[in-house]
This record gives structure tokens, C-alpha cells and sequence, in this order.
């Protein structure tokens, strides 16, 4: 097993800095603090700096700090899939020791050696009910740099976007829910694999992100848009607005309908389902128990929200059937983001 990141960093006499501003960032810095390991300083990518500061220190560029630091160690404090800005990242990192920590989108806990241990039953059963090599070997090596922070790890795992629609082998009938449907990204994806489709239901509940995916799936055919966050039962809550990432029910956002799956299939059962929800995927399974128990469709659910996701979300769909073909894939981003499972 590698060792723990947060382990070695505190054995460290190398100089760390934090590449990154914002939420990540303060996550990172809140872990740091947590173990005692101070770090030295904070660079932005060029066009980034501009005499900003965060957390009482200047951001620097990273020739200010290789300047002022020389060899260092450095933490990738934000994520992209853009693929300029990850062969940037590589750039970096064939120059400096780079890691990227892994700490939840949402929610608490670390994935640790003690994380691990505890819970080496679950990895256990759940590896063995892996459909494929590419699965299990991706179970794997996300594991391994959760652990260590080391990017190799996603890079020598990563599938391209298409890769995983041989998985769906999706028909010209199918009713396509897309469960944080964000700005039509995905509805876009879905159409562009399929010849042909009955129905799609895009679901998003952000204010903002909402008129995006009104705007952009304007003239498609057989959509039905609805403004709502998704959960485990009916009713009236709270939304946090942050138009993307980080957006969640919580307790204090704007007043939003909360919907189920179970619900939204009245209308016209769902052959295959996306879930990103940005944390709120277990929440969504548990609306959807009818829904999967009954018409049993496709479904692509993120996995990399959450401390256990790798864990919880197949354990919570096998509660309510246990025919599905399990696979995981990882899309290519940094950190672990865009891994989803795939029950077929």
C-alpha cells in the first residue's frame, strides 16, 4: 500500500506550496493545519496573479517561488479536464515533486491508511463484484492516490468520454434522465450517441445554470426541462445557488422543490439515468428504489463527491437489486473527479 500523503508531508524537509486559490485550496490548508505541516507559500497560473492574496499570503507566480524556494514540494489545489491546462500540470510536475490530496467535494472524512483499514471488507467485496479488468484495475489506482496524491495514478486509468457509451450501448428508444443536467452539457453528449431517442427529462435545480440548459437545449425534440433538485423524498427545501460545483441542498439556500425519481418516472419510466448531484447521489438512489426495482434502467452515477462514494454507491444500488453488471471508469480529469460507476 502507498504511503499516506499527509504522512509523508509531515515527515518532509522540502519547502511545500499550494498551486491553486478557493475552495479547494481552503480545504487543503484546513487538512495542513489539522496535521502541523506548514507550507511556504501559494502560486496562481499566469493571468492569475495580480497582486491577489490568500490566506495573508501574496500569490506568487511559480518562478517567484522556484526563485525564492528552489526544489519544492508542490499541492495542485483545484481541479480542470481541460486538456492544456492538465498537460501544464505535467509540465510542473516533471519539474517539481507534485501532488494532488485528495479531500471530498462535499462533506468530511479523509481516504486514508486507518480509512482503508477499516473498511478493507467493503473494498474487498466490492473489487470482487467489478465486471471488467479496466474496472477494477481504475478501483485500484483511484484508491492508491487517494492515498498518496500521486496523479500517475488517474493518468494510467483514464478513458476517453466515448469509451464508456460501448458500456450503455444505448438504443433509439431510449428515455434518458439526466440528473444534474447543469447547462445541457450532457444532454448534448447523450444526443450526439444516440441516431435516435424517445424522451429525455434534464433536471437541474440551480437558478443560474438552469436558463443556460433552457438556452442551450432550445429545438430539441421530446425534452421535458424541470427546475428542481433531486432527493429522497417530496418536497419543499433548500438549494445552495453556486451555479456548478459545490451547489447542494442544504439548510439555508434559496427555497427549492425537492423531487424524486420515483416521482419524475411517472411520467414516463427512465431507461437510463445520469447522477452528478454533487454529493447528493445516495439521497437520489434511495427516491429512485421503485424506479430501479421495478424498470431496472441503465445508470451512470458520479462517484468522487463524497469521502466513500466508491463505497456507498454500489452498496446502495445492490440493496435494491443485485443483477447489475458493475463497472467504474475514470475520465480523465484532476483530481479523482468525473469517476462514475455504470450499472448495466
Amino acid at each position: 500500500m502507498e504511503q499516506s500523503l499527509w504522512k509523508y508531508l509531515k515527515s518532509t524537509d522540502k519547502p511545500i506550496v499550494l498551486y491553486g486559490m478557493g475552495n479547494g485550496a481552503d480545504k487543503i490548508i484546513s487538512v495542513l493545519e489539522s496535521y502541523g505541516i506548514p507550507f511556504k507559500g501559494i502560486f496562481a497560473s499566469e493571468g492569475f496573479v495580480r497582486n491577489k492574496t490568500f490566506h495573508d499570503f501574496k500569490i506568487s507566480s511559480l518562478k517567484e517561488l522556484e526563485d525564492t524556494l528552489g526544489d519544492m514540494i508542490i499541492l495542485l489545489c483545484f481541479g480542470s479536464e481541460r486538456p492544456e491546462v492538465i498537460e501544464y500540470i505535467k509540465g510542473v510536475a516533471a519539474k517539481h515533486e507534485l501532488y494532488a490530496p485528495d479531500v471530498p467535494v462535499i462533506g468530511g472524512g479523509l481516504f486514508t491508511p486507518d480509512f482503508l483499514a477499516v473498511n478493507k471488507e467493503r473494498i474487498e467485496k466490492i473489487y470482487s463484484l467489478l465486471a471488467d479488468d479496466i474496472s477494477r484495475k481504475t478501483f485500484q489506482n483511484v484508491i492508491d492516490f487517494k492515498i498518496s496524491g500521486k496523479i500517475d495514478y488517474l493518468f494510467d486509468c483514464s478513458v476517453t468520454k466515448d469509451e464508456p457509451y460501448t458500456l450503455l450501448n444505448l438504443g433509439n428508444s431510449e428515455h434518458f434522465m439526466d440528473l444534474g443536467a447543469y447547462n445541457g452539457d450532457t444532454v448534448a453528449e447523450f444526443i450526439e450517441q444516440t441516431t435516435d431517442y424517445r424522451f429525455i427529462t434534464a433536471v437541474e435545480p440551480d437558478t443560474k445554470s438552469f436558463r443556460k440548459l433552457t438556452k442551450n437545449t432550445e429545438g430539441i425534440k421530446n425534452l421535458r426541462l424541470v427546475n428542481s433538485a433531486v432527493f429522497c423524498r417530496d418536497e419543499k427545501g433548500h438549494f445552495g445557488m453556486r451555479g456548478g460545483r459545490n451547489s447542494s441542498i442544504c439548510d439555508n439556500g434559496t427555497e427549492t422543490d425537492l423531487i424524486t425519481v420515483d416521482t419524475l418516472s411517472k411520467v414516463l419510466p427512465p431507461t437510463y439515468i445520469k447522477m452528478d448531484l454533487e454529493g447528493g447521489e445516495i439521497d437520489a438512489i434511495k427516491g429512485a428504489k421503485d424506479t430501479i426495482t421495478n424498470h431496472r434502467p441503465k445508470l451512470l452515477i458520479s462517484a468522487y463527491h463524497r469521502n466513500d462514494d466508491l463505497l456507498t454507491i454500489p452498496e446502495e444500488i445492490l440493496n435494491i437489486r443485485t443483477d447489475y453488471k458493475i463497472y467504474l471508469r475514470h475520465l480523465g480529469a484532476l483530481p479523482a473527479w468525473d469517476i462514475n460507476y455504470y450499472f448495466i
